[in-house]
């Protein structure tokens, strides 16, 4: 009985403490000189016609106002799929399970997640209102870098 309950603790022991060596390390990652905006729009690989859209319109309003500070790497589009093995890690940094619209604006090295998904399903499938309210949140941001 000692010995399982040694065997517990020690086991419990270990998973803690590679849990928090791993949480170190992602934040000495980022370069501190980084400052630019990640749209990330996460999916499963099983899409409904709003989700669907959400990418279109995202894309579609990166393009339509932005098309500078994609060349410039100033901000990035990434769509990923949360069902995919690779994208795991990635998921699990956003919380995101299925459809997500997440702004990752890095200042100075430094991230903060600004979650659009409810906004992004509200306004999915209308071009205008979506394009309209997301410009407004990028440019906010853009002028904070």
């Amino acid at each position: 009985m000692r010995t399982i309950k040694f065997l517990t603790v020690l086991a419990i022991g270990f998973v803690l403490t590679a849990c928090n060596g791993q949480s170190k390390s992602k934040d000495h990652a980022l370069d501190q000189t980084i400052s630019k905006i990640e749209v990330l729009d996460f999916h499963s690989t099983h899409r409904c016609m709003t989700c669907n859209a959400i990418e279109s319109n995202t894309k579609y309003t990166l393009d339509t106002y932005f098309s500078n500070e994609l060349k410039a790497n100033k901000i990035t589009f990434q769509v990923i799929n949360v069902d995919e093995e690779a994208n795991e890690k990635m998921a699990e940094k956003f919380e995101a399970s299925g459809t997500a619209l997440i702004l990752n604006v890095i200042k100075n090295g430094k991230e903060n997640k600004i979650d659009l998904t409810e906004f992004a399903f509200m306004e999915g499938n209308n071009q205008d209102a979506f394009s309209k309210e997301l410009k407004s949140k990028i440019d906010a941001q853009l002028n904070t870098l």
